[in-house]
């Protein structure tokens, strides 16, 4: 299911609030901030062009990273999507910034 995600899916919940099941299996909301192709980063015999996507918690949380699953137009439950913390960098500390990296 993880090779049939492309960068469109995401494109629709740019901005929008998500729930993204944890691996604990609570639900954490989440706004879709941003989207970025990596056109450099595609492999030669590849598909799907390599994308990432960056994600805002709307609440504090002490999650790290893992494998979650996300709701997405189209795909329905994807699940194994590997969700990454990254440093608050001058942001606001309360909320939780998170990394999708799809090669």
């Amino acid at each position: 299911m993880l090779q049939a995600v492309q960068s469109h899916h995401f494109q629709a919940l740019l901005g929008q609030t998500v729930a993204l099941r944890l691996p604990d299996g609570s639900e954490l909301p989440m706004q879709i901030e941003h989207l970025e192709d990596s056109p450099r980063a595609r492999m030669r015999n590849s598909e799907r062009m390599p994308f990432s996507v960056e994600l805002n918690s709307l609440v504090p949380t002490d999650f790290v990273d893992g494998l979650c699953m996300l709701q997405l137009p189209e795909l329905g439950e994807v699940e194994n999507i590997f969700v990454s913390r990254v440093p608050s960098m001058g942001r606001d500390p309360r909320r939780g910034y998170f990394y999708i990296a799809f090669n």
